[in-house]
């Protein structure tokens, strides 16, 4: 059901892709098109018509019921990349993640410019859909910092100077950096092996609760990100391959998981 759902919703979106209209900026580099509402008006009215039961929370009309107790939690990111989506730069997604009592159980993205449909579900690995072909995904084997690539998101939810420096960190340890507009295809490079990591001093749980599963059910290692307020609130987000886990986490400055298994709100 995720998937077709993601995959209509991906379709719906680029049915507008680079001609929708710019709204009212929520704020400064914080951006929303009528196509982003539309999305997440048809994924949650998808979901309540499959489970009704089920909570859910999206990046355009918040909470849909207390989401902090529900048992099945959805989280919509209805376009992952408006800044990308509305310029005409195919580098965006649908995201929809699934939390089962606050453990990442789910996770689905559709890249619609490249009909690239990436899925994990919780024990039973990542997988990607493209060109009528469906394969599993695994972390890149790199175990050098100097061939490693990272991805670096940024926002103004922190200060410049942090970003500078984790930028600065990241170069001076040899590693080539690259920001792209889009946290979850973000993840989703690092599970499917195109870079080695992806870092953010600060992200909202809609763009990356379906990547992180991705990162971790690809082999990876991520940060316990739903801790404290992450839900709600945002939190910093490191996701890496196995091979450079501790030395890309310890340079982003923020501290991994054990294990997928320790996921945890």
């Amino acid at each position: 059901f995720c998937r077709r759902l993601a995959a209509d919703a991906g379709r719906l979106a680029h049915s507008a892709f680079g001609s929708a209209a710019l709204l009212p900026a929520k704020g400064r580099h914080d951006e929303v098109t009528a196509m982003d509402r539309e999305v997440e008006r048809f994924v949650r009215e998808a979901i309540t018509r499959a489970f009704p039961g089920d909570a859910v929370l999206g990046e355009e009309d918040g909470a849909s019921a207390d989401v902090a107790s529900a048992e099945f939690l959805w989280i919509i990111d209805p376009i992952d990349g408006t800044a990308n989506y509305a310029r005409g730069i195919a580098h965006y997604c649908v995201s929809i993640g699934v939390l089962h009592n606050q453990v990442p159980a789910i996770g689905v993205l559709h890249d619609p410019s490249h009909d690239r449909l990436y899925w994990a579900a919780r024990g039973q690995g990542a997988w990607l859909d493209e060109n009528g072909a469906t394969r599993r995904l695994a972390v890149s084997p790199i175990a050098s910092l100097d061939g490693a690539t990272v991805e670096c998101g940024w926002s103004l939810r922190r200060p410049q100077a942090d970003y500078i420096a984790l930028f600065d960190r990241m170069l001076g340890a040899g590693c080539a950096v690259r920001r792209a507009g889009s946290g979850a295809l973000g993840l989703a490079d690092v599970a499917a092996g195109r870079t080695e990591a992806y870092a953010e001093l600060h992200i909202n749980s809609w763009d990356c609760a379906a990547g992180l599963l991705l990162v971790a059910e690809a082999g990876g290692r991520i940060n316990d990100f739903f801790a404290g307020g992450g839900l709600l609130q945002g939190n910093p987000i490191v996701a890496t391959n196995a091979a450079l886990a501790e030395p890309l986490a310890a340079l982003a400055g923020i501290p991994l998981l054990s294990t997928p298994q320790e996921m945890k709100r």
